[in-house]
């Protein structure tokens, strides 16, 4: 797919207000069990910095500060943004983009990023800005669509995503559009193997990832190396 940052970002605007709503319809409810596995994921602890990316309105960063965190939630949808601001107001949001995060090195105890590294024109550079900004043996947690491992589930994923959901999203959803393109991005995203070693590319240590709604969704972990480093050359994004 030919991401367009801005384009992209002004399709989320698009669809700000009716967000949530509209993930809890299309997931069947599934959206608030994949938050909560994030969350015991992340592990965040009273006095740590977490960085939200892509955190849309803000739920999940709700969640991760429950537990006495500082969490920063960074979108690059200003419409996401300003819904966000009005609906948490005790959490600190930014305008922001993945591939190059306002912040210096060594800044976060915990990344995380749900469903939004598909939407980053340069998903392997957006991995190096957060294996930058992570403190010495901090935690990189993202959630993300994937492949469902058995070929029949597989088959009736795509299914719905062909036609079901672009029949839901039109009677649920300001946009349907937008909800093409997310059928598509979907589709169109790499097997969990290929994102594991993506992560490794990028620096990560004890890199692994486990498989939620059989495989529909998969939870990848991996720790900045202790010792700090830097992020070892690999291939460009293609």
């Amino acid at each position: 797919m030919n991401k367009q940052p801005n384009e992209v970002a002004s399709m989320f605007d698009g669809v700000a207000a009716h967000y949530d709503v509209t993930n809890d319809i299309l997931s069947a409810g599934n959206a608030k069990l994949w938050r909560i596995a994030t969350v015991k994921a992340i592990d965040a602890k009273p006095g740590e910095r977490v960085l939200d990316i892509a955190a849309g309105t803000g739920t999940s960063s709700a969640a991760i500060a429950k537990s006495g965190a500082e969490v920063v939630a960074l979108d690059f949808s200003a419409g996401m943004v300003e819904v966000g601001r009005k609906r948490q107001p005790a959490i600190e949001f930014i305008v922001g983009d993945a591939e190059k995060l306002p912040f210096g090195d060594d800044e976060f105890d915990a990344v995380t990023i749900s469903f939004g590294l598909r939407n980053v024109n340069k998903p392997k550079t957006a991995l190096a800005e957060m294996f930058r900004v992570l403190k010495p043996g901090g935690r990189l947690v993202i959630c993300e669509f994937s492949t469902p491992p058995m070929a029949g589930l597989r088959f009736g994923y795509q299914a719905y995503l062909k036609h079901v959901l672009p029949a839901i999203s039109k009677i649920t959803s300001s946009n349907s559009p937008a909800y093409s393109y997310l059928a598509e991005s979907i589709e169109k995203w790499p097997e969990q193997q290929v994102l594991s070693q993506w992560i490794r590319g990028a620096g990560f240590t004890r890199v692994a990832h486990r498989n939620l709604t059989a495989g529909i969704v998969a939870l990848h972990r991996g720790r900045k190396p202790a010792s700090g480093g830097r992020r070892p050359s690999s291939a460009p994004d293609a």
